[in-house]
């Protein structure tokens, strides 16, 4: 699988990695109940196929993410590389709130490095800027868990260009990972240009629009979604009329990638590819059949002609 540099590091990371939010189970922002066999052999078949990188996050699961990458990356005898986030905290009653506060970030580090069974991160990542008076306290903590070597590279997600001008002033970033995908392109105006300027690499989440355009999305499936999971709860994309555009774009994308012998959710991740600031794409898989249908579009090459089709539907379809 082809590989990139991520930013200013020495990390050549394969242009799709393993995303694994949903792994992590029932919590506020969950995908709903999960089988942890399911997760193991998803992880496993993701790395046989060539993936060398995972992406986590403490709060996933409120924990349970990363204590189901450590246990897989365990049983590897060829080590992945392991990225995870951290600023969101939560309490033993489960409530989530938000902390940049040096000693927090310590504690979450720590308590990262025992749920991944890991010596050192690859690569770890301020989750959210917020809140917001405290960037450069929590910016700082992690440019010193760098040089004492508990992590090797630092990186942010969800930052505006101003919040990433306001961490570059302490250390350097190496990466920003940020929602990018055919319903939300917000980072194309300032974010991506930036990051281009600045050697800072982009790993884009939600490549699919959380499941929107896989391919295998409809009303029925989403009316049969787990009650606690977030999309259907918390997302307008899975509500009208958002829904009703997002699943007629998710029609466009299967007849283009039928052409090649590819899926809909392959040609979304082949898009934001495309992207000279993208350097890879988290695609979170949850079970292991879902692997071969996703694992081939960093070898798309969409058409001139492709991208068109696409570009004008969205332009006569903005919502």
């Amino acid at each position: 699988m082809e590989r990139a540099k991520l930013g200013n590091s020495d990390m050549e990371i394969t242009r799709i990695g393993l995303g694994t939010w949903a792994i992590g189970g029932k919590w506020t922002f969950g995908w709903g109940a999960q089988d942890d066999r399911d997760s193991l052999e998803t992880i496993h078949k993701a790395l046989d196929s060539g993936i060398n990188w995972i992406d986590t996050a403490a709060v996933y699961g409120l924990g349970h993410s990363e204590e189901i990458v450590g246990q897989a990356v365990k049983e590897r005898s060829e080590k992945p590389y392991v990225f995870t986030k951290c600023s969101l905290v939560w309490d033993e009653a489960g409530n989530v709130s938000r902390s940049l506060r040096a000693d927090s970030v310590r504690r979450e580090a720590e308590a990262s490095l025992r749920r991944l069974q890991v010596e050192t991160i690859d690569l770890y990542q301020i989750h959210w800027p917020f809140p917001e008076e405290q960037i450069e306290e929590g910016w700082e903590t992690l440019s010193r868990l760098k040089e004492e070597g508990k992590v090797r590279y630092i990186g942010v997600s969800n930052f505006s260009v101003e919040h990433m001008e306001r961490a570059r002033k302490i250390a350097p970033i190496t990466s920003l990972q940020p929602p990018y995908n055919l319903i939300r392109r917000e980072i194309e105006e300032e974010a991506l240009p930036y990051c281009l300027e600045h050697d800072i690499g982009v790993i884009c989440y939600s490549p699919m629009a959380s499941g929107l355009l896989t391919g295998t999305m409809s009303r029925e499936r989403i009316e049969q979604m787990d009650p606690t999971d977030w999309r259907r709860t918390k997302s307008d994309d899975f509500k009208d009329p958002n829904l009703e555009r997002n699943l007629r774009l998710q029609d466009l994308l299967a007849e283009i990638g039928g052409r090649y012998g590819r899926t809909a959710g392959e040609t979304a991740i082949a898009w934001t590819l495309l992207h000279p600031a993208v350097t890879a794409a988290i695609v979170g898989m949850r079970r292991p059949d879902q692997v071969d249908g996703l694992i081939r579009a960093a070898e798309m090459e969409l058409s001139d002609e492709d991208v068109e089709r696409i570009r004008r539907f969205l332009k006569d379809n903005e919502m």
